[in-house]
């Protein structure tokens, strides 16, 4: 599966009227939250199933661990139903990453996704690092509206344990001979 990589560049792109909390919109009952509180984990599920192929195997469980271990993380709901999620890792300083955006089909193209991702962008964890990242197999186009640009250089992957676990056993190994 191919994905790019994208790097924010222009942080004066972001909406100035972000704030934390619940942020409603004019529009509906939609409100945007940064409570992990009021993450769903089943509706979460349920929603990676119909909008995320790249997630639709996530289990609950999963889900949870991913949110405890983020920051911010961001739902959006019309009334109690999840239609939107994303989260993000940061340092605090020099790097960050943006993971699982989505938006229910059903809401696209409202101007949702872009409030998400700026609603993200935003937050004082992510908002002073040098570089945010992301991976997206078919929205390039999306990012690059909002400030992301194509960085195909600087991103590797390992897509398994098994190979850190024999190089732990190596280094584990390595240590106890001395070395």
């Amino acid at each position: 599966m191919f994905c790019e990589t994208f790097r924010r560049l222009k942080v004066s792109k972001l909406s100035k009227n972000c704030e934390f909390g619940i942020i409603k919109m004019s529009n509906a009952h939609i409100q945007f939250s940064e409570r992990k509180s009021d993450v769903d984990f089943e509706q979460l599920r349920e929603l990676f199933k119909i909008a995320a192929f790249w997630a639709s195997e996530r289990s609950t469980e999963d889900l949870s661990i991913a949110v405890a271990n983020s920051e911010p993380v961001i739902t959006v709901k019309d009334g109690e139903r999840l239609i939107g999620f994303a989260r993000a890792t940061s340092d605090g300083i020099y790097r960050a990453t943006i993971w699982d955006v989505v938006i229910h089909p059903d809401y696209r193209s409202q101007g949702l996704g872009s409030k998400l991702v700026e609603t993200v962008l935003s937050h004082p964890k992510v908002n002073r690092v040098e570089r945010t990242y992301l991976m997206t197999t078919h929205r390039q186009g999306f990012y690059e509206k909002i400030g992301f640009e194509r960085n195909s250089t600087t991103t590797m992957v390992i897509y398994n344990q098994s190979h850190f676990n024999s190089l732990q056993s190596s280094v584990q190994f390595h240590e106890v001979l001395g070395g």
